[in-house]
């Protein structure tokens, strides 16, 4: 069964549609602040489809992703009540409440970390609101660390080019049954 083989080609066709960039800079936003799905998987299309524009679009991905985390900062710092409920019914609490000891731990440094990694960036952004982070160190290291994510996955992309291109067509399938494995993995583990 060529479940991701089939997404992979709509994504590459999507990623060529002129109103592509408006979607990727929706997405890079929402998935700041409230949204599951990450912009690399727009990006990383996106770059591929017009390798040319490839800095543009990481250019993009991170300051709509920074606004979108400043967005988040201000739900966590003037909404949060509204919110908490959600992060109960979605499973997140748990991450949340870690999320909030590591601020103690590691202070802004947490978000250069968050913004970098596969870690949900979201989770950080509303509890930086909560406890208050200073905004310009927020905003500095969301930054750093959106920019130094998205624009190396952009490099990947540009610079591999043709070769990277076949190489995820070759293993799409693997990396994605991959994923829907270490998300139950995840989920199961949070659970219990």
């Amino acid at each position: 069964m060529k479940l991701f083989s089939s997404l992979y080609d709509k994504s590459l066709q999507w990623s060529a549609h002129p109103h592509a960039p408006r979607y990727l800079s929706a997405l890079s936003f929402s998935e700041s602040s409230f949204f599951p799905i990450p912009p690399d998987v727009m990006l990383i299309p996106m770059c591929l489809a017009k390798r040319q524009s490839a800095w543009r679009f990481a250019l993009m991905t991170t300051i709509f992703s920074v606004l979108g985390g400043l967005f988040g900062y201000i739900i966590g710092s003037m909404a949060f009540e509204l919110v908490e409920p959600l992060l109960h019914d979605v499973g997140y609490w748990e991450r949340f409440e870690k999320a909030q000891v590591w601020f103690d731990e590691w202070g802004v440094w947490v978000i250069l970390l968050a913004g970098f990694s596969p870690i949900p960036y979201k989770l950080f952004t509303i509890a930086a609101g909560v406890v208050g982070m200073a905004i310009l160190p927020f905003l500095l290291m969301s930054m750093l660390g959106r920019g130094a994510r998205f624009f190396l996955v952009a490099g990947f992309m540009y610079w591999g080019g043709e070769k990277m291109e076949q190489t995820l067509r070759k293993y799409v399938e693997t990396i994605g049954w991959f994923f829907v494995v270490l998300a139950i993995v995840a989920y199961v583990l949070i659970k219990h």
